[in-house]
């Protein structure tokens, strides 16, 4: 690696040792001294400290007097972070995350449309409208599914005018591009542009009742397909 230029090289060292940790390759045994990396993979320390910094703040490892950087629990790991999103389905695709997802994505997104048609302005509601002109383009093959799925979503969420809702846009996109792969692969199943639609038309009306059950009606079926007999 040690060809990279600096900030690359760090980026590719914390995905190496995140992918590592994820995936359980220290579960048996302790992670390595800042010196034992940076000798394996043939890199400055200052790379492999900037690295492990990040980890830290990930959660995914803490340093301790006396007893170096040890690996933490998963349940201390931060799961909003996308780069430990990203990890987690690389390890393996799970039905369980995939239901944890969207469990959270039914407690946040549906009232995010509520409060979009409400709080809202004109050029919040464009957005939106052109999110389902580009899932309509989609179904042309005109443009990507799910980038215009993801596009609608995170417009709703910015829509609501509410700094914590869209915050929750890279966990959305995470958890849409792990929906969709489910939904589309394995179920045989797009998303419906009526669905969003009717979201669409009740937040631009103003209706916020209707956005809230328009938007719980797209996730509830994505874990109705989840809980399906034969998903798991």
């Amino acid at each position: 690696m040690s060809g990279m230029p600096g900030g690359n090289l760090t980026r590719a060292t914390l995905d190496l040792l995140g992918r590592a940790i994820v995936t359980g390759e220290y579960d048996a045994r302790p992670f390595p001294t800042e010196a034992e990396i940076a000798k394996t993979h043939g890199i400055s320390r200052s790379v492999t400290r900037e690295a492990v910094k990040m980890l830290t703040a990930k959660g995914l490892v803490s340093a301790r007097p006396r007893q170096g950087t040890i690996v933490r629990p998963a349940a201390a790991w931060n799961l909003f972070d996308p780069d430990v999103l990203h990890w987690l389905l690389d390890r393996q695709f799970s039905v369980e995350l995939l239901r944890h997802f969207n469990q959270l994505r039914v407690a946040i997104e549906p009232e995010a449309a509520a409060l979009a048609a409400v709080m809202g302005d004109e050029a919040d509601h464009a957005r939106v409208a052109a999110g389902l002109d580009r899932m309509v383009a989609a179904e042309r093959g005109d443009d990507d599914p799910l980038d215009a799925d993801i596009a609608f979503h995170v417009a709703v969420l910015l829509a609501a005018k509410n700094p914590f809702y869209a915050q929750f846009r890279e966990t959305v996109a995470t958890a849409l591009r792990t929906s969709i792969r489910f939904t589309n692969t394995i179920v045989g199943r797009s998303a419906s542009i009526e669905q969003h639609a009717a979201v669409a038309e009740a937040i631009i009306a103003r209706d916020p009742v209707a956005a809230r059950g328009a938007m719980r009606a797209i996730i509830g079926d994505v874990l109705d397909l989840i809980d399906a007999p034969g998903a798991g």
